[in-house]
């Protein structure tokens, strides 16, 4: 059997060693003389795995007490509608458009204020002008201090921007609603300093239809009446995440990525490794002149790092020659074009060395 490095946005590479894990457990976890897939969500044994799973996932992140964990269906493109029926309130929420992703969340909030849900949704700052190259600056914001709160999107995985530095987080007493779907897991953070952070699990941390929410629980229990009792996050906290059936299967696999990411040194451990391999990327388009990332430096992503040919023609050329060099996965987003590596906490260094070399070889042959 052959792997390629993958370098696919989502659903994306998953460690060969949870790989391994899951198929050997696939028709018996545990004991249990079956296979998690098959398992009551209600049973003993599935109960030990979720349990576990959010223990790890506390653990890894530092997540205080007075946060609740929700493992929940949907992506996070449910939560663009998710958050504001459980935050809003009828109040003001602030949103920041750095990218595709924030810009479609502020989008879908804007529908769901207008159809009566009530509120205001208000466009705080945005960088489109600009293409979504880099971040906006705490001048450029405009932020209500009484708002429900304030939404951003801390790695856009199209355009390869991201928020590394928390002291660049907007400057606000409301409270903070972060979609981390594309860096969640890649780095430390302090939980405290926000409101609620989601993301989908299908970049860094399992396979998709799965998403996290973690939430202070001051701000569960609000929700508009309108919202179904499956989207409400207090009932789904209530019940434990499981007041209909959870994707318990992506779940499972949520749970071994935690435990291998304990294994590689916590999240302290895997940043090194994505410091190195960001570097390494960058490095190389930053001194060649056949290859460009547009993002300015301050504001590019560890994950997501997008970059352009010399020619556009060669681009066809490029994804076959890689793909037949074992490197799949690379084609950019269709609103940006060029190329697109993403290298989430899976994909090795030597996966990094491999795709530099080719481009390497690539230069030369095509230069």
């Amino acid at each position: 059997m052959t792997r390629v490095f993958n370098f696919s946005a989502g659903p994306a590479a998953l460690p060969e060693a949870v790989l391994r894990q899951a198929a050997e457990e696939m028709l018996d976890w545990h004991g249990a003389g079956c296979g998690v897939m098959e398992m009551s969500h209600r049973g003993k044994e599935f109960g030990e795995i979720i349990g576990r799973a959010e223990a790890d996932l506390r653990e890894l992140l530092g997540i205080p007490s007075n946060y609740r964990v929700l493992f929940l269906q949907g992506g996070a493109t449910q939560q663009f509608a998710q958050i504001p029926m459980n935050l809003l309130g009828g109040g003001v929420a602030d949103y920041l458009v750095t990218g595709s992703w924030s810009k479609k969340a502020y989008k879908e909030a804007q529908h769901l204020a207008a159809s009566g849900l009530g509120g205001s949704i208000r466009l705080a700052g945005s960088v489109e002008a600009e293409g979504f190259t880099r971040l906006l600056r705490q001048d450029e914001l405009s932020l209500d201090d009484n708002a429900a709160y304030v939404h951003l999107c801390t790695n856009e995985t199209i355009h390869g921007v991201e928020l590394g530095d928390e002291a660049a987080l907007p400057a606000t007493r409301a409270p903070l609603v972060a979609d981390m779907s594309s860096h969640i897991l890649s780095r430390s953070i302090d939980v405290s300093r926000y409101g609620l952070i989601y993301a989908g699990a299908q970049k860094n941390v399992g396979p998709s239809g799965l998403v996290i929410v973690i939430v202070r629980e001051d701000l569960i229990g609000h929700a508009h009446p309108m919202t179904p009792a499956v989207m409400d996050y207090k009932v789904m906290a209530d019940n434990g995440s499981m007041l209909n059936t959870p994707p318990t299967y992506a779940i499972y696999i949520a749970g071994l990525v935690f435990q291998w990411l304990k294994a590689q040194g916590g999240l302290a451990g895997i940043e090194a490794q994505n410091i190195e391999k960001a570097d390494l990327l960058y490095r190389f388009l930053d001194d060649s002149d056949f290859y460009e990332n547009r993002v300015a430096v301050a504001s590019r992503s560890r994950m997501n790092i997008p970059f352009l040919l010399r020619s556009e023609a060669l681009n066809d050329a490029f994804l076959a020659e890689a793909k037949a060099a074992g490197l799949t996965q690379l084609k950019g987003h269709k609103s940006v074009g060029g190329m697109r590596a993403s290298i989430y906490n899976a994909m090795p260094i030597a996966g990094v060395r491999a795709l530099v070399e080719f481009m390497q070889d690539f230069a030369r042959r095509h230069g």
